[in-house]
């Protein structure tokens, strides 16, 4: 089991969480208008994507894109509590994927809830949480950009399981998401979220107030369906075109082009990076 966004034990205390029940979600998901703000094109992939813990080589990358199977990949790009270390993911690298058609998803481990089970080096606090939002925001653009993916681009925050019925917990989150996505927007980057769709994704779902939420929603449903619709676990006009990744297997050792990498599969429909 490869060492993924947090420690092995984490990972295993997460995955029993995301496997709760999903209660279905109310409400339409909106972003904050950006009609004041010219905006790049939005670069759109729909297909089979993969994420895994550290950038793979660019031998590894050529070969796994002659195979076909995957067209998109997630990369973290950066945040305190970032699983692993990078060396491969360099400007360089992200030019000589996207160049391979690579289509590529920036990911953003920020900081943590005060509620959640186990240590992060980073996480926030009901105190902090605005500010902290605006801060990681700013970092993420800064690592995002210096790898060469242009404003206009999507980031999309990490926050993994915890107990969203703990209301001073999950008012601290949403503060913190809420100063997040503002600050990228500010910066001309689109918001993306990842969350488990039984705990943190739905809490951005179900989210009374839709005020600066992020407008793209990637759930982690392990129940090994290669969709974004019809598992859906919210109302069908939330979050729709071209709005939504599924991360449905987790784990998944696989070998294309005489590579082997262990990976989390997903169905992705939703915005990827400007790269040039």
């Amino acid at each position: 089991m490869a060492e993924h966004r947090q420690s092995r034990k984490r990972r295993y205390i997460t995955w029993g969480v995301a496997g709760a029940a999903v209660l279905a979600g109310a409400g339409i998901a909106a972003q904050t208008s950006m009609a004041t703000t010219t905006w790049p094109a939005q670069k759109t992939f729909t297909g089979r994507a993969f994420d895994t813990c550290a950038a793979p080589s660019l031998s590894a990358m050529k070969a796994w894109k002659t195979d076909g199977f995957y067209g998109g990949a997630a990369v973290y790009v950066g945040g305190k509590n970032r699983g692993c270390s990078q060396p491969n993911l360099t400007a360089s690298w992200v030019k000589s994927v996207n160049s391979l058609g690579w289509k590529l998803i920036p990911l953003y481990v920020g900081a943590q809830p005060p509620c959640q089970t186990g240590s992060s080096p980073e996480k926030i606090t009901a105190s902090t949480a605005t500010s902290l939002g605006a801060t990681d925001a700013a970092d993420a653009v800064a690592k995002a950009s210096a790898l060469g993916m242009k404003a206009g681009s999507p980031i999309y925050l990490d926050m993994e399981a915890y107990d969203i019925t703990n209301k001073s917990c999950n008012d601290a989150v949403l503060a913190y998401v809420r100063s997040f996505t503002k600050t990228l927007r500010a910066k001309i980057y689109r918001a993306g979220y990842y969350g488990f769709s039984s705990s943190s994704a739905k809490a951005i779902a179900n989210a009374t107030d839709k005020t600066d939420l992020p407008g793209n929603l990637w759930y982690a449903l392990w129940d090994k369906k290669n969709t974004t619709t019809t598992d859906w676990p919210w109302g069908s006009t939330q979050y729709t075109n071209h709005s939504r990744g599924h991360q449905y297997i987790v784990n998944s050792k696989e070998t294309h082009g005489g590579y082997t990498i262990t990976v989390d599969r997903d169905a992705w429909d939703a915005p990827v990076a400007l790269v040039g």
